[in-house]
């Protein structure tokens, strides 16, 4: 047996104060444990390095989504329940224009399901901005607010700037103009509180009959297509807006429209590989954020009967993902299409679409119906609990990467004046210089040259009023200003035809029933037969405000004295068109598509300098 007084008092003394130096020291490191595994589990340490690491920003969307997963991200998706999770891949349609009873139930989607986002169709700047901040301040997570804004958020909105479509663009040469255009409509995204632009349209058009794209496209040739959409794609994206090439693999070779029908197209891999596949390789190779996926059904690809390639696991998995490399965040096209809905029931198309590899469904007729379907196929094996983490995470992540982890509301103050700014006006008007297209001149008809009491008349087709054209003319020359509707009937075009035969010169302005392209300008018998008439009198200048492809509704239009494409009757276009007819801007504009055996593709007389008249 060992006693402490067998050992000598001051030894006694060191023993006993290591001893309690020990206890101490184990007292200590035990409370530090404690205290660190508490951290862990709830708030974690300063030190813990993976967690705390500061969110550096990638240089573009696509890295983002293969980043790691940082502490924002881990957080939100740790506080989402698996229906939430679902949800957040899930964008609803909103619109500004609507009241309050619409307005309650977008609310209830966002607070009841938590969606991961908006779509905004029609509706008033002011009013969206403040819906917007609403919504938001009620969601669990910051919304995606997205638009389908082709042509800037003036497409769906009043009071805002409406830029040219694409088929105008694509008579434009200088695709640094087609930039600015896209740097623009980001900073209006930017203004509205938006993050996500559906666009640009990759399709190339090389089918007259599209009843969908036509316009919508930058045209036939599938480099100038890519090279536009590259521009406009750049543009967005360099300041801070995903941009999402649509409608893949191509929608612009069909005569049917997928909001009505389910097209079919029958390409073989080679030719989809040569033509319409390669705006989006290019685009993929560029870093582009977002790509829609059409409902199109095309048997080469997969030939499981009446399925559109949404829902097709060989088409989105097979070859988007795997064959062209895609990282970026697939996005269905509009899930109450009839290309979708004619085969499939709502959730179904949702299920299958997840599992042919979408990452977000955009656009659903009914959300806790698609929830529920998704929960199904998890249940059933045909979708894993993994994959869905794995795309709510993608999401999450791409959320962060446009600066939702630190959500700011709308400021309301000058938001009018911030989306009309004079350097947009002086965009549109560059771009409408330069896409002015002069098919005819013949005799050198233009500039216009006016012989010593000429008498000159302006015709409107399509209006009630004198134009803004007209009146540009006006300012320069003395004119008489006639319009007449595009309904015109017998004795409407014969009256007017009968004032014309007195005037030396008839400048003639064809418009159709919208501001926005048409397919059909929808003009009667007697109408058409009067523009005939003018283009076959060898003193008609002829010019076109809308779509190029209805060149093809007036027989005997080629026989104008001068035959000029402006493509869109808005202001600036209109102005452009007076420029041209003085000589004041040269013609630099190319036909982008092949209208008929009279105007192909590349047409246009093109002047390096202004068509100056002779004093």
């Amino acid at each position: 047996m060992f006693y402490l007084h067998h050992i000598p008092a001051p030894a006694v003394l060191r023993w006993v104060g290591h001893m309690v130096l020990a206890v101490l020291l184990l007292l200590l490191l035990s409370c530090e444990g404690a205290d660190t595994q508490q951290k862990s589990i709830g708030e974690p340490t300063a030190d813990y390095v993976p967690e705390r690491t500061p969110y550096v920003r990638a240089a573009s969307l696509v890295e983002a989504l293969e980043e790691k997963d940082s502490f924002w991200v881990d957080s939100v998706f740790n506080a989402l329940t698996p229906d939430e999770r679902i949800a957040q891949l899930i964008i609803i349609e909103a619109f500004s224009d609507k009241g309050a009873k619409y307005e309650a139930d977008v609310m209830r989607l966002i607070k009841q399901y938590k969606v991961g986002g908006l779509i905004y169709f029609q509706g008033g700047p002011m009013q969206q901005a403040k819906l917007t901040n609403k919504y938001q301040a009620a969601s669990k997570v910051p919304l995606f607010i997205s638009m389908d804004a082709e042509t800037g958020v003036g497409m769906r909105l009043d009071s805002t700037v409406h830029y040219p479509f694409q088929q105008m663009l694509g008579a434009v040469a200088d695709n640094g103009l087609i930039y600015s255009m896209g740097a623009q409509v980001a900073e209006e995204f930017k203004r509205l509180g938006m993050h996500i632009n559906f666009s640009p349209v990759a399709d190339i058009n090389n089918n007259p009959k599209n009843p969908i794209i036509s316009y919508r496209a930058f045209g036939e040739d599938k480099l100038d297509v890519t090279a536009k959409s590259l521009a406009f794609m750049r543009g967005m994206q360099d300041n801070g807006i995903i941009a999402v090439a649509k409608h893949f693999p191509g929608h612009g070779d069909t005569d049917v429209d997928s909001h009505h029908d389910l097209p079919i197209i029958p390409f073989s891999r080679e030719r989809l590989d040569s033509v319409e596949l390669y705006p989006f390789q290019e685009l993929i190779k560029h870093g582009v954020g977002g790509i829609m996926v059409a409902h199109m059904h095309i048997p080469q690809l997969d030939a499981t009967q009446n399925l559109p390639s949404t829902l097709s696991p060989p088409i989105v998995k097979g070859l988007l993902k795997n064959d062209l490399e895609f990282k970026g965040l697939v996005f269905t096209d509009a899930m109450v299409m009839k290309g979708v809905t004619k085969y499939f029931e709502t959730g179904e198309a949702e299920a299958k679409a997840l599992i042919a590899g979408n990452d977000i469904l955009e656009r659903l007729a009914n959300v806790p119906k698609a929830i529920k379907a998704i929960k199904q196929a998890v249940a059933n094996g045909e979708l894993s609990q993994q994959e869905l983490d794995r795309k709510c995470k993608r999401v999450l992540k791409a959320k962060q990467w446009l600066g939702l982890d630190k959500y700011k509301p709308i400021d309301l103050n000058n938001l009018y004046e911030d989306l009309n700014p004079s350097v947009a006006d002086s965009t549109n008007r560059a771009l409408a210089e330069a896409a002015i297209t002069l098919l005819k001149n013949e005799k050198r008809a233009l500039p216009l040259r006016l012989k010593r009491r000429a008498k000159v008349a302006t015709v409107g087709f399509g209006l009630k009023n004198p134009s803004a054209y007209q009146r540009l003319i006006q300012e320069e020359i003395n004119t008489t200003d006639f319009v007449i509707s595009r309904k015109a009937n017998k004795k409407e075009a014969a009256a007017l035809s009968k004032k014309l035969e007195k005037y030396d010169i008839v400048i003639v302005a064809l418009y159709g029933p919208s501001i926005r392209p048409s397919s059909k300008l929808g003009y009667s018998k007697q109408a058409t037969a009067l523009v005939t008439k003018l283009a076959k009198s060898n003193k008609a200048i002829i010019t076109l405000f809308d779509n190029a492809y209805t060149l093809d509704q007036f027989p005997g239009i080629e026989k104008s004295r001068a035959l000029v494409m402006a493509y869109q009757p808005h202001y600036h276009a209109q102005e452009a068109a007076a420029k041209l007819l003085f000589g004041r801007i040269p013609a630099r504009g190319k036909l982008p598509v092949t209208v008929n055996g009279h105007f192909a593709y590349g047409d246009g007389i093109s002047k390096g300098v202004p068509l100056i008249a002779a004093p």
